[in-house]
């Protein structure tokens, strides 16, 4: 499935219906009268947040939607009926903005959130609701109120609790790869990764996160070099962030120097973000080179990386672990009792025997 994070579409809610003008007219019925009917309300347009889509694909191929139009009243008293409403079905984590990209009409952070983005014209008077003691015979009706018009952004920032950010072949995707259930697109060269990606992590019963992997970021992507920073959206809801930092390079500093800059360019709070610091691809360096690359990130950084690898599975579960409970103290969830619930008994003697 082709990835879509933002769109604009042209919508437009439905105009009122006319109200009608007419009298009774029927044999041997000798006082008649006015017996116009109102006009039906035009129909809203909706947005509404739905489970089980993760892109914004389908308002490519479709940009404009209208609700319908009120039926027009007819004689007899017969009001007509309104017009029919459109909802706009996109994925949790949808905001919705004006034509300037900037003003928030409403952030879709919760399945089954429904928000009324252009309400239907009222339906006009017939004119059995003009008559009076004075006239008795109104010949005028009321024509049905305007829908609205206008254009509005969609942005899909993906609904995840950590996210990874890194330079391109930072080792981000194999790590995705080992932590969860995702397949993304593994391969020797820049900028494999060109959407993001998600993946559920499942550490235990009641151990559970979703991550998410955006492309790389290379210095200058703020100012539009690379993919820029137009993915970076989707890590501005996480709790924490998996900086990782590709051990086998040279400038392992620079790198990270890079990536932070970055982010901090970017605002919206990211370089305040809670980080976890990683050294990846651990397995293709010897014990001495190990400490040497850690040792130097953590002079420049004030923080102890953690070293871990996606292809041997080193130091993945320690990390992931760190990274649940700080996305548990962010929740605002109270630590369980015994953290080793779900372990199984043991007999006392180190050895596992049933109770």
């Amino acid at each position: 499935m082709k990835f879509l994070d933002q769109c604009k579409v042209y919508i437009r809610s439905g105009n009122g219906g006319g109200g009608a003008v007419s009298f009774r007219r029927e044999k041997y019925i000798e006082y008649g009268g006015p017996d116009g009917g109102d006009g039906g309300r035009g129909g809203d347009v909706w947005i509404e947040a739905v489970e089980g889509l993760n892109t914004l694909i389908d308002y490519r191929y479709q940009q404009h939607f209208k609700a319908e139009t009120g039926i027009h009243g007819m004689g007899r008293n017969r009001h007509g009926a309104a017009g029919a409403d459109v909802v706009l079905k996109v994925p949790v984590g949808t905001q919705v903005l004006e034509e300037d990209k900037e003003t928030l009409i409403a952030d879709m952070d919760e399945a089954g959130k429904r928000v009324l983005l252009a309400k239907g014209g009222n339906g006009g008077w017939g004119n059995d609701r003009f008559k009076g003691p004075i006239n008795q015979a109104p010949k005028h009706a009321n024509p049905g109120q305007e829908g609205e018009e206008k254009y509005v952004w969609l942005r899909l920032k993906l609904i995840a609790d950590a996210g990874l950010v890194g330079l391109p072949n930072a080792g981000k995707s194999t790590f995705l790869a080992a932590a969860s259930a995702a397949r993304p697109k593994i391969a020797d060269y820049p900028f494999t990764t060109l959407t993001p990606n998600l993946g559920m992590v499942d550490l235990s019963l009641g151990e559970r996160f979703v991550l998410a992997d955006i492309p790389g970021l290379i210095e200058g992507a703020s100012e539009g070099m690379g993919l820029g920073t137009r993915f970076l959206g989707h890590v501005e809801r996480t709790a924490v962030l998996l900086h990782l930092v590709d051990a086998t390079q040279d400038d392992i500093v620079g790198a990270w120097t890079t990536v932070r800059g970055e982010l901090e360019a970017y605002g919206e709070g990211l370089a305040e973000r809670t980080e976890l610091l990683a050294l990846s691809k651990v397995d293709a360096l010897d014990a001495e080179t190990r400490a040497a690359k850690a040792a130097e990130l953590e002079a420049a950084t004030g923080v102890r990386p953690r070293l871990i690898s996606g292809v041997s599975g080193e130091g993945v579960k320690d990390l992931l672990r760190e990274a649940f409970a700080l996305i548990r103290r962010d929740r605002g969830d109270a630590p369980a009792e015994d953290d080793d619930q779900d372990s199984p008994p043991d007999s006392g003697d180190g050895v596992w025997s049933p109770v």
